[in-house]
């Protein structure tokens, strides 16, 4: 499983969505993203993303936030 955090600048990162592909997790960042400017990103409205500036992912979790509490595999077509 990957895990996808979103961070806004000088705070914590947090977890807001698991997939089970990296191709998967991949793809819907690029699609999320709208803009980046010197490492600040713009994300979609209505994506997990929405409310941060910056993300990462890593294969297994970073936090001990509750995985089965956020997004697993969303798309697009969920918004």
């Amino acid at each position: 499983m990957y895990y996808l955090y979103g961070s806004k600048t000088g705070g914590p990162q947090r977890l807001v969505a698991t997939f089970d592909a990296e191709a998967q997790l991949l793809a819907y960042v690029r699609w999320a993203t709208l803009a980046e400017q010197a490492g600040t990103f713009k994300f979609e409205q209505g994506s997990a993303l929405a409310s941060f500036q910056n993300w990462k992912y890593a294969e297994s979790p970073v936090t001990d936030e509750d995985s089965t509490a956020v997004l697993h595999n969303p798309s697009p077509s969920m918004l």
